[in-house]
């Protein structure tokens, strides 16, 4: 599974993630500033100390989250791109039902 997300306001991301941080209760003020500088120094960091890769599929029956990573990259989107087609490493599939389901 892959998601693609775009960020239309990184100051509004930065800003969930510091406030994430200070609720944490008994972080040390070391590991504290560290998660601090990171996530405002960088996006992507503030995404992951939002999003939990195991929060977004512990409610799907019949899954179970056997390991999960995280990378980023800054990408200009474009559209009318070919590299763009979000579509083109899908496969169909025929799921139990013999409906063809789309993955990848």
């Amino acid at each position: 599974m892959d998601l693609v997300l775009e960020v239309g306001n990184e100051e509004e991301v930065t800003a969930a993630a510091l406030a994430r941080i200070a609720a944490e209760g008994g972080l040390p003020d070391a590991e504290r500033a560290h998660a601090e500088g990171a996530v405002t120094a960088d996006t992507a960091e503030a995404l992951a100390h939002l999003v939990d890769p195991f929060d977004l599929v512990s409610e799907v029956p019949g899954v179970e989250l056997r390991q999960a990573s995280w990378s980023a990259e800054r990408v200009d989107l474009d559209p009318d791109s070919p590299d763009w087609d979000l579509d083109e490493d899908d496969d169909a599939v025929a799921g139990e039902d013999g409906e063809e389901t789309t993955v990848g």
